[in-house]
């Protein structure tokens, strides 16, 4: 999956490439799914949400430019597959899920892997983690029609989000940058997410 699907479709970070690589994926896929893993594509899971295809995965973690230390806000644990790459390459990782069940799941397998610099909460909406705030990388797991003002708040000056913005049929995934001349926003590649659910995103349950 590395060598012929990141690698192969552009990643470069070394970083990136070897979380990607020491992280099971099949361990964050439903178990009657989990000889598919390593396809390149997104599977399902549970609550109608899925785990993402593993090269869009390694694109939005190589956008955020992470070298360690950094503290990250990450909307929509889902499989907790993202989280755990996350927590491969920065200090501390804040995760939030509206279902219990996937929440649940998540810190159970990344428990058992040995991931101890992951925080998850469980939310009523996705506005983020205001408490912990500011955070110096955002990544949103779920498309939004716009890059939410909470979300913005929450992101330190200088800090980096990557965020699918668009329709709910298909979204551009973007590269938000907080500099000191204001929030500039880089598109990178086509995508299609769930959707995000909140203040800022569509209406849902």
């Amino acid at each position: 999956m590395v060598r012929e699907q990141m690698a192969a479709s552009g990643i470069r970070d070394e970083w990136v490439l070897a979380a990607c690589l020491a992280v099971p994926r099949e361990r964050f896929a439903p178990a009657e799914l989990a000889a598919r893993a390593y396809d390149d594509s997104a599977l399902p899971i549970a609550a109608g949400q899925t785990i993402s295809q593993p090269y869009m995965v390694a694109t939005m973690t190589e956008a955020l430019a992470l070298r360690g230390e950094e503290r990250v806000l990450e909307i929509g644990t889902g499989s907790g597959y993202q989280a755990a790459i996350l927590s491969r390459l920065t200090a501390r990782v804040y995760t939030v899920e509206r279902h219990r069940e996937l929440s649940e799941r998540a810190q159970v397998v990344c428990h058992e892997l040995g991931y101890t610099n992951i925080a998850f909460r469980l939310v009523d909406d996705t506005q983020g983690w205001p408490e912990e705030a500011p955070f110096d990388a955002i990544m949103v797991t779920a498309g939004a029609p716009q890059v939410p003002v909470e979300l913005l708040s929450q992101l330190r000056p200088n800090g980096r989000m990557v965020i699918p913005v668009g329709p709910e049929e298909t979204q551009t995934l973007l590269l938000v940058q907080k500099g000191p001349e204001g929030i500039q926003r880089t598109p990178l590649t086509p995508c299609r997410f769930v959707p995000y659910v909140g203040e800022g995103g569509w209406p849902g349950g």
